[in-house]
Protein backbone atom coordinates (compact mmCIF):
# COMPACT_ATOMS: atom_id res chain seq x y z
CA UNK A 1 0.00 0.00 0.00
CA UNK A 2 1.42 3.37 -1.00
CA UNK A 3 1.68 6.34 1.36
CA UNK A 4 -1.07 8.94 0.94
CA UNK A 5 -0.70 11.45 -1.87
CA UNK A 6 -1.04 14.76 -0.08
CA UNK A 7 -2.62 17.67 -1.94
CA UNK A 8 -1.10 21.09 -1.25
CA UNK A 9 -3.13 22.83 -3.96
CA UNK A 10 -5.43 24.99 -1.87
CA UNK A 11 -6.52 28.61 -2.30
CA UNK A 12 -7.64 29.79 1.14
CA UNK A 13 -9.55 32.96 0.08
CA UNK A 14 -9.10 34.28 3.61
CA UNK A 15 -12.20 36.01 4.92
CA UNK A 16 -14.43 35.00 2.01
CA UNK A 17 -17.34 32.56 2.11
CA UNK A 18 -16.62 29.92 -0.56
CA UNK A 19 -19.24 27.36 -1.62
CA UNK A 20 -17.70 23.88 -1.32
CA UNK A 21 -20.80 21.67 -1.59
CA UNK A 22 -24.56 21.98 -1.84
CA UNK A 23 -25.59 24.04 1.18
CA UNK A 24 -22.05 24.24 2.60
CA UNK A 25 -19.72 27.26 2.69
CA UNK A 26 -16.14 27.49 3.94
CA UNK A 27 -14.40 30.53 5.43
CA UNK A 28 -10.69 30.14 6.16
CA UNK A 29 -9.00 32.05 8.97
CA UNK A 30 -5.83 33.94 8.11
CA UNK A 31 -3.74 31.99 10.63
CA UNK A 32 -1.25 30.07 8.46
CA UNK A 33 1.55 28.05 10.04
CA UNK A 34 3.35 24.71 10.06
CA UNK A 35 0.46 23.09 11.95
CA UNK A 36 -2.45 24.98 10.35
CA UNK A 37 -1.37 25.04 6.66
CA UNK A 38 -3.09 28.12 5.15
CA UNK A 39 -5.41 28.50 8.13
CA UNK A 40 -8.34 26.97 9.98
CA UNK A 41 -11.52 26.22 8.04
CA UNK A 42 -14.88 27.25 9.47
CA UNK A 43 -17.96 25.80 7.76
CA UNK A 44 -21.50 27.12 7.44
CA UNK A 45 -24.10 24.39 6.89
CA UNK A 46 -27.61 25.23 5.65
CA UNK A 47 -29.27 28.17 3.95
CA UNK A 48 -31.75 30.24 5.97
CA UNK A 49 -31.23 28.45 9.27
CA UNK A 50 -27.64 27.28 9.68
CA UNK A 51 -24.97 25.66 11.81
CA UNK A 52 -21.37 26.82 12.08
CA UNK A 53 -18.71 24.13 12.45
CA UNK A 54 -15.46 25.20 14.15
CA UNK A 55 -15.62 29.01 14.50
CA UNK A 56 -11.84 29.10 14.85
CA UNK A 57 -9.43 31.13 16.98
CA UNK A 58 -10.18 34.46 18.65
CA UNK A 59 -9.59 36.53 15.54
CA UNK A 60 -11.39 39.82 14.95
CA UNK A 61 -11.24 39.75 11.14
CA UNK A 62 -12.55 36.19 11.03
CA UNK A 63 -15.39 37.00 13.42
CA UNK A 64 -16.53 39.82 11.15
CA UNK A 65 -16.17 37.62 8.07
CA UNK A 66 -18.41 35.02 9.70
CA UNK A 67 -20.97 37.63 10.76
CA UNK A 68 -21.04 39.08 7.24
CA UNK A 69 -21.64 35.62 5.76
CA UNK A 70 -24.34 34.90 8.36
CA UNK A 71 -26.21 38.18 7.92
CA UNK A 72 -29.93 37.58 7.43
CA UNK A 73 -29.71 33.97 8.55
CA UNK A 74 -30.54 32.30 11.86
CA UNK A 75 -27.64 30.44 13.48
CA UNK A 76 -29.15 27.63 15.53
CA UNK A 77 -26.02 25.61 16.37
CA UNK A 78 -22.26 25.99 16.72
CA UNK A 79 -20.51 22.62 16.50
CA UNK A 80 -16.94 22.19 17.72
CA UNK A 81 -14.76 19.31 16.55
CA UNK A 82 -12.11 19.63 19.28
CA UNK A 83 -10.54 22.08 21.67
CA UNK A 84 -7.27 23.25 20.18
CA UNK A 85 -6.96 27.02 20.10
CA UNK A 86 -7.14 27.25 16.33
CA UNK A 87 -10.66 25.74 16.34
CA UNK A 88 -12.77 26.67 19.37
CA UNK A 89 -11.99 29.98 21.15
CA UNK A 90 -14.26 32.13 18.94
CA UNK A 91 -17.24 30.08 20.15
CA UNK A 92 -18.06 32.40 23.05
CA UNK A 93 -18.15 35.55 20.96
CA UNK A 94 -20.13 33.96 18.13
CA UNK A 95 -22.62 32.33 20.51
CA UNK A 96 -23.18 35.65 22.27
CA UNK A 97 -23.75 37.42 18.94
CA UNK A 98 -26.11 34.80 17.48
CA UNK A 99 -27.74 33.06 20.45
CA UNK A 100 -26.79 29.70 18.96
CA UNK A 101 -26.53 26.49 20.97
CA UNK A 102 -22.95 25.18 21.31
CA UNK A 103 -22.45 21.45 20.83
CA UNK A 104 -19.38 19.23 20.99
CA UNK A 105 -18.00 16.12 22.63
CA UNK A 106 -17.04 17.91 25.83
CA UNK A 107 -14.35 20.01 27.53
CA UNK A 108 -10.69 19.50 26.77
CA UNK A 109 -9.00 16.56 28.43
CA UNK A 110 -5.89 14.47 27.91
CA UNK A 111 -6.07 10.97 26.46
CA UNK A 112 -4.31 9.63 29.54
CA UNK A 113 -3.21 10.97 32.94
CA UNK A 114 0.09 12.82 33.02
CA UNK A 115 3.01 10.88 34.46
CA UNK A 116 4.82 12.26 37.50
CA UNK A 117 6.80 15.31 36.42
CA UNK A 118 5.37 15.24 32.89
CA UNK A 119 4.26 18.48 31.21
CA UNK A 120 1.72 18.51 28.40
CA UNK A 121 3.65 20.02 25.45
CA UNK A 122 0.37 21.06 23.83
CA UNK A 123 -1.08 22.51 27.03
CA UNK A 124 -0.84 26.10 25.80
CA UNK A 125 -2.48 25.08 22.52
CA UNK A 126 -5.56 23.74 24.29
CA UNK A 127 -8.74 25.71 24.94
CA UNK A 128 -9.40 24.88 28.57
CA UNK A 129 -12.34 27.30 28.76
CA UNK A 130 -14.56 25.48 26.27
CA UNK A 131 -17.69 23.81 27.61
CA UNK A 132 -20.58 22.97 25.26
CA UNK A 133 -24.20 23.71 26.04
CA UNK A 134 -24.91 20.13 24.97
CA UNK A 135 -22.30 17.35 25.12
CA UNK A 136 -22.74 14.98 22.20
CA UNK A 137 -22.18 11.24 22.32
CA UNK A 138 -21.18 9.20 19.29
CA UNK A 139 -24.14 8.97 16.92
CA UNK A 140 -26.04 11.93 18.39
CA UNK A 141 -27.90 14.03 15.84
CA UNK A 142 -28.22 17.82 15.59
CA UNK A 143 -31.04 19.03 13.34
CA UNK A 144 -31.86 22.30 11.65
CA UNK A 145 -34.01 23.61 8.84
CA UNK A 146 -33.27 21.30 5.90
CA UNK A 147 -30.13 19.71 7.37
CA UNK A 148 -28.97 17.38 10.10
CA UNK A 149 -25.52 16.50 11.43
CA UNK A 150 -24.55 13.23 13.07
CA UNK A 151 -21.69 13.21 15.56
CA UNK A 152 -18.90 10.74 14.77
CA UNK A 153 -16.51 10.36 17.71
CA UNK A 154 -12.96 10.17 16.32
CA UNK A 155 -10.50 10.38 19.24
CA UNK A 156 -6.78 10.27 18.53
CA UNK A 157 -5.66 13.79 17.63
CA UNK A 158 -7.34 14.80 20.89
CA UNK A 159 -9.41 12.73 23.29
CA UNK A 160 -12.52 14.81 22.53
CA UNK A 161 -12.15 14.95 18.75
CA UNK A 162 -15.44 14.63 16.91
CA UNK A 163 -16.24 14.66 13.20
CA UNK A 164 -19.69 15.59 11.88
CA UNK A 165 -21.53 13.83 9.06
CA UNK A 166 -23.94 15.84 6.94
CA UNK A 167 -26.79 13.36 6.75
CA UNK A 168 -27.93 12.33 3.29
CA UNK A 169 -25.05 14.13 1.55
CA UNK A 170 -22.16 11.69 1.97
CA UNK A 171 -20.08 14.51 3.47
CA UNK A 172 -18.00 14.23 6.62
CA UNK A 173 -16.48 17.29 8.30
CA UNK A 174 -13.32 15.45 9.33
CA UNK A 175 -11.65 18.35 11.18
CA UNK A 176 -8.04 17.43 12.09
CA UNK A 177 -8.52 13.66 12.06
CA UNK A 178 -8.08 13.32 8.28
CA UNK A 179 -6.71 16.15 6.11
CA UNK A 180 -5.66 16.20 2.47
CA UNK A 181 -2.50 18.26 2.99
CA UNK A 182 -0.73 16.34 5.80
CA UNK A 183 -1.06 13.71 8.49
CA UNK A 184 -2.69 14.64 11.78
CA UNK A 185 -0.50 15.29 14.81
CA UNK A 186 -0.96 12.64 17.49
CA UNK A 187 0.90 13.90 20.54
CA UNK A 188 0.68 12.31 24.01
CA UNK A 189 -0.82 12.96 26.45
CA UNK A 190 -3.31 15.04 24.42
CA UNK A 191 -3.72 12.29 21.84
CA UNK A 192 -3.21 8.54 21.58
CA UNK A 193 -2.08 6.49 18.59
CA UNK A 194 -4.22 3.46 19.46
CA UNK A 195 -7.30 5.71 19.54
CA UNK A 196 -6.29 7.38 16.29
CA UNK A 197 -5.88 4.08 14.44
CA UNK A 198 -9.19 2.79 15.80
CA UNK A 199 -10.87 5.98 14.58
CA UNK A 200 -9.42 5.46 11.10
CA UNK A 201 -10.86 1.93 11.12
CA UNK A 202 -14.19 3.40 12.17
CA UNK A 203 -14.23 5.77 9.19
CA UNK A 204 -13.50 2.86 6.85
CA UNK A 205 -16.80 1.34 7.93
CA UNK A 206 -18.62 4.40 6.57
CA UNK A 207 -19.45 5.24 2.94
CA UNK A 208 -18.74 8.98 2.86
CA UNK A 209 -17.89 10.35 -0.58
CA UNK A 210 -16.20 13.59 0.55
CA UNK A 211 -14.29 14.85 3.59
CA UNK A 212 -14.15 18.56 4.40
CA UNK A 213 -11.25 18.94 6.86
CA UNK A 214 -10.20 21.56 9.39
CA UNK A 215 -7.27 22.73 7.26
CA UNK A 216 -6.68 22.67 3.53
CA UNK A 217 -8.88 21.36 0.74
CA UNK A 218 -11.26 18.40 0.50
CA UNK A 219 -10.43 14.72 0.53
CA UNK A 220 -12.16 13.50 -2.61
CA UNK A 221 -11.60 9.73 -2.30
CA UNK A 222 -11.89 9.17 1.45
CA UNK A 223 -11.72 5.38 1.65
CA UNK A 224 -8.51 5.00 -0.34
CA UNK A 225 -6.96 7.99 1.42
CA UNK A 226 -7.76 6.62 4.88
CA UNK A 227 -6.31 3.23 3.93
CA UNK A 228 -3.16 5.04 2.80
CA UNK A 229 -3.02 6.93 6.09
CA UNK A 230 -3.21 3.63 7.96
CA UNK A 231 -0.39 2.23 5.83
CA UNK A 232 1.67 5.35 6.50
CA UNK A 233 1.25 4.96 10.26
CA UNK A 234 2.16 1.28 10.08
CA UNK A 235 5.25 2.26 8.10
CA UNK A 236 6.24 4.68 10.89
CA UNK A 237 5.67 1.91 13.41
CA UNK A 238 7.99 -0.40 11.45
CA UNK A 239 10.56 2.40 11.23
CA UNK A 240 10.61 2.63 15.03
CA UNK A 241 11.20 -1.12 15.29
CA UNK A 242 13.96 -0.93 12.69
CA UNK A 243 15.71 1.92 14.53
CA UNK A 244 15.58 -0.06 17.78
CA UNK A 245 17.07 -3.05 15.97
CA UNK A 246 19.79 -0.75 14.60
CA UNK A 247 20.73 0.30 18.12
CA UNK A 248 18.86 3.56 18.68
CA UNK A 249 17.51 3.82 22.21
CA UNK A 250 16.07 7.33 22.39
CA UNK A 251 13.44 9.16 20.39
CA UNK A 252 15.75 12.07 19.52
CA UNK A 253 18.08 9.68 17.67
CA UNK A 254 15.17 8.08 15.81
CA UNK A 255 13.80 11.47 14.67
CA UNK A 256 17.12 12.36 13.02
CA UNK A 257 16.83 9.33 10.76
CA UNK A 258 13.09 8.76 10.31
CA UNK A 259 12.31 12.45 9.74
CA UNK A 260 15.54 13.46 8.01
CA UNK A 261 13.64 15.12 5.14
CA UNK A 262 11.02 16.83 7.35
CA UNK A 263 10.98 20.56 8.07
CA UNK A 264 13.08 20.96 11.25
CA UNK A 265 10.35 23.17 12.71
CA UNK A 266 8.22 20.02 12.89
CA UNK A 267 10.80 17.79 14.58
CA UNK A 268 9.32 18.49 18.00
CA UNK A 269 5.92 17.31 16.78
CA UNK A 270 7.62 14.36 15.04
CA UNK A 271 9.20 13.32 18.34
CA UNK A 272 5.78 13.38 19.99
CA UNK A 273 4.36 11.31 17.13
CA UNK A 274 7.07 8.69 17.68
CA UNK A 275 6.28 8.74 21.39
CA UNK A 276 2.63 8.02 20.50
CA UNK A 277 3.75 5.08 18.36
CA UNK A 278 6.03 3.80 21.12
CA UNK A 279 3.27 4.01 23.72
CA UNK A 280 1.12 1.91 21.39
CA UNK A 281 3.97 -0.58 20.81
CA UNK A 282 4.47 -0.89 24.58
CA UNK A 283 0.75 -1.65 24.97
CA UNK A 284 1.16 -4.31 22.29
CA UNK A 285 4.07 -5.82 24.23
CA UNK A 286 6.59 -5.20 21.42
CA UNK A 287 8.71 -2.48 23.07
CA UNK A 288 9.91 -2.00 26.65
CA UNK A 289 11.27 0.82 28.82
CA UNK A 290 11.98 1.46 32.48
CA UNK A 291 9.19 3.49 34.08
CA UNK A 292 6.63 5.54 32.18
CA UNK A 293 7.44 6.21 28.50
CA UNK A 294 8.63 9.75 27.79
CA UNK A 295 10.60 11.72 25.21
CA UNK A 296 13.76 11.14 27.26
CA UNK A 297 13.27 7.45 28.05
CA UNK A 298 15.50 4.68 26.74
CA UNK A 299 13.68 2.00 24.76
CA UNK A 300 14.43 -1.55 23.65
CA UNK A 301 12.65 -4.33 21.80
CA UNK A 302 10.67 -6.65 24.03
Amino acid sequence: MQAPEFNLDFKPAHGEAVSVAEGVERITVNNPGPFTFHGTNSYIVGRRSVAVIDPGPEDDAHFHALMDALRGREVTHIAVSHTHRDHSPLVGRLAWATGAMVVGEGPHRAARPLHAGEVNPFGESSDMDFSPDVALCDGARVEGDGWSLTAVATPGHTANHMAFALDGAGILFSADHVMAWATSIVAPPDGAMADYMASLDKLLQRDDRLYLPGHGGPVNEPASFVRALKAHRRMRERAVIERLRAGDRQIADMVKVIYASTDPRLHGAAALSLLAHIEDLIEQGRVETEGPPSLASAYRLA
